[in-house]
């Protein structure tokens, strides 16, 4: 009877594990949009590349983070959520990481100066990206306040759409003021890399709502 109880025991509870693997990411995120928005207000070069770095440290946290979960994956049997849908989730929010650690290596290596108005605003809407994706994170974990997942859902959205018409209009701006086809280019590439993180985060947000649809 006592080996029945154990090996029920082993089976029934849900693992909770990747509950707190996919929040420690997400907290993650959160500060390196944080330390992006410290450096494109930085006027020191020399100060820019100490972001960067420390951007760079916290993306390699994120990318071991993903590792360990795609590893308890192939271990547990048994999953809080559909084992797809963690692993989507798991890599949506490692793009998020990459591309904003992408965005910073670019303004670093292509000496863009970040002190302008379309990287200063989708700068701001990754930040608040990311603060919407870790609260939608955090509501999995026992899903008893849908309202809160669900807005957050809807707020990611809608400053996905507002990164959207900033992107189209910093690169209509581009094409008008930048002589320099070599600085063009390189502009260019660091602002479709910030879009790219909003994109990310909405995908991010599109795993979520599919899974509280399936499981509320």
């Amino acid at each position: 009877m006592a080996g029945i109880n154990t090996i029920f025991k082993a089976f029934t509870p849900k693992n909770k594990i990747f509950y707190g693997f996919f929040e420690e990411v997400a907290d993650k995120v959160v500060i390196m949009a944080e330390v992006l928005q410290t450096l494109v207000n930085e006027d020191n070069v020399e100060k820019r590349a100490l972001h960067v770095l420390e951007i760079e440290r916290l993306e390699r946290v994120c990318d071991d983070l993903s590792h360990t979960i795609f590893t308890e994956l192939g271990r547990n049997f048994i999953t809080p959520f559909d084992r797809e849908d963690i692993h989507y989730l798991a890599i949506s929010l490692d793009d998020v990481a990459d591309n904003i650690y992408t965005s910073a290596k670019k303004i670093n290596f292509y000496k863009i100066n970040p002190h302008e108005d379309g990287i200063r605003k989708l700068t701001a809407l990754i930040g608040a990206c990311t603060q919407e994706l870790k609260k939608a994170v955090y509501g999995l974990r026992d899903m008893k306040d849908l309202r809160t997942i669900t807005d957050a859902l809807l707020k990611i959205n809608a400053y996905e759409n507002e990164a959207d018409d900033v992107f189209d209009l910093s690169i209509d701006q581009l094409f008008e003021r930048e002589n320099d086809v070599k600085m063009l280019i390189k502009r260019r590439e660091l602002y479709q890399t910030m879009e790219l993180a909003t994109d990310k985060c909405e995908d991010a947000g599109d795993v979520i709502e599919s899974i509280i649809i399936k499981y509320s």
